[in-house]
């Protein structure tokens, strides 16, 4: 058995899948004063009666980090960034705790300029004075030598609750991406901490002693300890969760738009011949744009309880949310409102929506019925247009997905895959509006939890070779070996392969998982005056993103689509 565990901003869900069926599903209201609580209720009430030792793992993923950037709610946190001649690293402050200090490592790797060991330990003492616990430390080339990094740390010493190396992050070279991964990394440290503990308490309460993965940015998952080191990875995780719940029913043959609709936000992908998209350098959240590798995924301020608004005599609804809707007790009207006036709701209190609602329709000038359909109208309206403007974005540049680049390619999207709560009622209005094939997910009001669940473990390893110096080092993996000068490609993709099945294993992968792929190679030779130096080699590989290898068992117990075809 297999317990998937989403830790949305509204609603925590939890499946319990075995036997090729999904055994149990919970929905508890996440409380994030509480996190312990919430997360020991879901797994509590979805484990009950059923031995530990059945269990074989959980998965799990959450949203938490990502609102914590996206609202500002992170820990103070400071960054300490070494460059060297060339562009200024003022340019890419993150925030008051920012400090630029002395030492530069070149290109290759060789150190132009010491670190000044009186400066770092002044930083240090202020950073202390300010009360600030979590510190990045990124030297502009250190993928190519991360000594000043690692010298930084050992200076800063025990000081600090958290210290993020940029070259433990990315092999990329990309100055600003990589301290913009640092510094956030750093500055969700606490949260992602808090919410490992609380996972841990409360399967330790209910003697669960098993593997826990969390599902990364790129659909993947890794080891729940290795989570600690890494909080980033969960950044965009929960946009993530969506992709893979909706990916087994995706068409093979055609593009699909993937609508995840919330309690705050709709999250939106596109797939490709059942194929999801990839951010080529990494994802975006909160005005920062990072290294950490994450399926290309949009979110936007509207969901089930976003602010329904009059003004002027037009409707407004979100970004912003309140609470919950007012049939749940919530203090203002919200879309999830007009089901329940339009009698599309469950479990709530109708006559609250009503009252909710009426004021609103009296402002627009409309019986409560009519402003009900079109602020349901609207909802669907506003989430296609920003699906739109996605596709025209993505339709701009070379079209990345997880297994290759397709330039030229252009995203039509042919059918709609719908996740979330109120999935069936949304698939039933969008099959109306638009000209594609509209489906609700089976399971849709916990398919996050369900792609969770079903995702495979990834991993990536970055290899650089320097026949010259004589190195070949994989910086995010802290690896380093002396090489001759006779280091060829099929070496490094060799010593690459080798890298990656050892983190793979580490990471809590199993041997039937390892579908390893290179998604990057390069060489080029050096040159000294008129004669040949040495050569420049760089591979990248990975384990291949997707479902594990049983999922189709399990797939066939879950039910049928809820499939709503458009007029094509």
């Amino acid at each position: 058995m297999i317990i998937g565990l989403d830790v949305g901003g509204t609603h925590t869900d939890a499946v319990l899948i075995g036997d090729g069926s999904i055994m149990r599903q919970v929905k508890v209201p996440t409380e994030h004063a509480n996190l312990f609580e919430c997360v020991w209720s879901a797994l509590e009430q979805v484990t009950r009666d059923v031995r530990p030792e059945k269990i074989r793992r959980a998965v799990l993923s959450t949203t938490l980090t990502t609102n914590a950037i996206a609202e500002q709610k992170m820990a103070p946190t400071g960054m300490i960034v070494s460059a060297g001649p060339g562009v200024n690293p003022e340019l890419f402050r993150t925030g008051p705790h920012y400090f630029c200090v002395s030492g530069s490592i070149d290109h290759r790797g060789r150190e132009v300029q010491g670190l000044d060991k009186t400066e770092i330990r002044r930083v240090a003492a202020r950073l202390n004075s300010e009360g600030v616990r979590h510190v990045g430390v990124v030297s502009k080339f250190s993928v190519r030598n991360p000594k000043h990094e690692t010298w930084i740390a050992e200076i800063l010493g025990d000081s600090f609750d958290k210290i993020v190396l940029g070259h433990r992050l990315s092999g990329n070279l990309n100055f600003p991406r990589r301290i913009a991964t640092a510094y956030l990394n750093a500055a969700i440290f606490g949260i992602h901490k808090q919410f490992f503990e609380a996972v841990r308490e409360s399967l330790d309460r209910r003697g669960l002693r098993i593997p826990i993965f969390i599902l990364k940015a790129d659909g993947g998952t890794i080891s729940f300890e290795s989570s600690i080191d890494f909080p980033g990875q969960t950044i965009l995780s929960g946009p993530a969760a969506s992709v893979m719940g909706a990916l087994p029913f995706a068409a093979l043959d055609r593009d699909t738009l993937v609508l995840d609709i919330g309690g705050t936000t709709t999250d939106m992908a596109v797939l490709v011949r059942r194929s999801p998209l990839l951010e080529p350098l990494g994802g975006e959240i909160g005005g920062f744009k990072t290294l950490i590798r994450s399926l290309r995924t949009k979110s936007i301020g509207l969901g089930g309880d976003s602010v329904v608004r009059a003004v002027e005599g037009e409707l407004q609804i979100g970004p912003d949310r309140l609470g919950k809707a007012m049939a749940y007790g919530g203090p203002a009207p919200t879309p999830t409102d007009a089901l329940y006036v339009l009698g599309m709701g469950r479990g709530g209190d109708a006559e609250a929506s009503r009252r909710g609602l009426t004021p609103i329709a009296t402002q627009i000038g409309t019986s409560l019925e009519e402003a009900a359909n079109r602020i349901f109208d609207l909802t669907c309206q506003k989430i296609l247009a920003a699906s739109a403007e996605m596709i025209e974005t993505i339709n701009s540049k070379p079209v990345y997905t997880v297994k290759e680049i397709l330039s030229g390619y252009k995203v039509e999207p042919r059918e709609i895959l719908v996740l979330g709560g109120p999935a069936p009622h949304f698939a039933r209005h969008l099959a109306r509006i638009t000209r594609l094939c509209v489906q609700a997910v089976p399971q849709w009001h916990v398919a996050n939890a369900i792609g969770a669940a079903l995702a495979k473990t990834t991993s990536e390893v970055a290899l650089f070779a320097d026949t010259e110096i004589g190195y070949a080092y994989a910086p995010e993996d802290d690896f380093i070996k002396q090489i001759g000068s006779d280091f060829t490609m099929r070496g490094a993709v060799e010593l690459a392969f080798d890298l990656l099945r050892k983190k793979h294993i580490k990471a809590g992968a199993a041997e039937s998982e390892m579908d390893i792929e290179i998604i990057e190679q390069a060489e080029f030779n050096m040159v000294r005056g008129f004669s040949k130096a040495g050569k420049n080699i760089r591979v990248k590989v990975q384990v291949k993103p997707g479902l594990i290898p049983s999922y189709h068992e399990v797939l066939g117990g879950i039910g049928d689509y809820c499939a709503l075809p458009g007029s094509i």
